[in-house]
């Protein structure tokens, strides 16, 4: 028998008995949709999770500083020194601050005590930070050295009486006067929620007793870069200025924990797929074996007829392969729409040579399980001799 006999025969048993493979074929087109998905959006989607990690204690932020070391003067982070830590693999922002605590500023008489911070607008990018109200300054009024500020939320509370009512407030800071262009929001805004920020150029130039620089944050992209970001930290400072008094700060604990939880839910993920896939070609197994038992005397027809045993065994394999492949091709299908929707829904699209790769290893494990499926029932039928298939009831 030809093979393209085998293969029209076969389809045609399946479509046949199309409804006994329903099952089967939502099976393993959903567990082939759902590996494409993972696998080819999986980078994404870790990417995607990371700029949620403030939820988890900013498990991707280093901070990098300069400690002030006994008889000798601070070292402070140079522009040219940032812009080196920028171009590390795996750095997605960098950003440096200035600090001066217990500023003061009076409202109606009264006296008010925060922390002013001077930064730059990628700090806003590096803590996920947003405006509760208002807006935060960007890097138009940074170049300007524009006298704006944003307060936190308990601050301007307690100062004006509320968010709204605070902006457009004038604050008095050293004898220089700063309009409350925005209120302070975001997740982990509230560690930050007394605290008064400047564009860093206003505040250097303005600002009496505030610090140079000496403290910077890092955002990686994931939180597989962490490590190797903070092991090629120092080694870039020092290139670029003294690394005298540095010191790297790692949230090691809850990176730890998030790539924990991260871990079981991969596994769990790729577990429910993997079983999926196999309960499918289970039920493949059981559907061949009813099968082989209910053309029995078909088989045995067949071979007096002058079918060899190969050409039984190779017709019920052609079937198992036809259930699996065509069950891929759902499952291909289901997945470009999958991988549409989640990168309509990330706003990033990836590779498509990763989602070609993806099929490939997708059909290339339907066929295998197809074969593991559906050999056993073939051997069996391949096997069976003529007189007692004929008599068969």
């Amino acid at each position: 028998m030809r093979y393209y006999d085998l293969v029209r025969v076969s389809v045609r048993e399946v479509l046949r008995k199309r409804r006994r493979y329903i099952g089967v074929l939502a099976s393993i087109a959903l567990g082939m949709a759902g590996f494409i998905v993972i696998i080819t959006m999986g980078n994404d989607l870790k990417k995607n999770f990371n700029n949620d990690l403030d939820l988890l204690g900013g498990a991707t932020i280093i901070n990098a500083m300069f400690e002030q070391p006994q008889l000798d003067r601070q070292e402070w982070f140079r522009d040219r020194t940032l812009e080196a830590i920028g171009r590390i693999p795996g750095v997605l922002d960098t950003t440096k601050v200035a600090l001066k605590t217990s500023a003061l500023t009076t409202w109606h008489d009264r006296l008010f005590g925060f922390n002013l911070v001077g930064c730059e607008a990628n700090y806003w990018k590096v803590f996920s930070f947003n405006a509760a109200a208002g807006r935060l300054f960007d890097a138009k009024d940074i170049e300007e050295g524009a006298r704006v500020c944003v307060v936190g939320s308990d601050l301007a509370r307690q100062i004006f009486g509320g968010d709204k009512e605070a902006l457009g407030q004038i604050l008095s800071i050293d004898d220089n006067l700063y309009t409350v262009i925005g209120i302070l929001g975001g997740v982990r805004a509230g560690d930050r929620s007394l605290f008064v920020f400047l564009p860093i150029t206003t505040a250097r130039a303005r600002v009496v007793g505030i610090s140079q620089p000496y403290s910077s944050y890092i955002r990686c992209a994931t939180w597989d870069d962490v490590a190797p970001v903070a092991k090629a930290v120092p080694g870039v400072v020092k290139a670029n200025q003294s690394d005298r008094g540095l010191r790297i700060n790692v949230a090691w604990e809850p990176l730890k924990q998030v790539q924990r939880i991260f871990w079981w839910v991969e596994l769990f993920i790729y577990s429910s797929i993997v079983a999926t896939m196999i309960l499918g070609g289970f039920g493949i197994w059981n559907i061949m074996m009813a099968t082989v038992t209910s053309r029995t005397r078909e088989i045995g027809l067949k071979k007096a007829m002058g079918a060899l045993d190969t050409d039984i065994l190779y017709q019920f394999l052609f079937e198992a392969l036809c259930v699996t492949l065509s069950s891929s091709v759902f499952g291909v299908i289901l997945g470009r729409i999958g991988i549409e929707y989640m990168s309509r829904m990330l706003g990033s699209r990836p590779p498509e040579g990763l989602f070609f790769i993806c099929l490939m290893m997708g059909l290339g494990f339907a066929a295998v399980l197809g074969v593991g499926a559906g050999l056993y029932p073939s051997i069996r039928a391949s096997r069976m001799q003529v007189v007692d298939a004929m008599r068969y009831e």
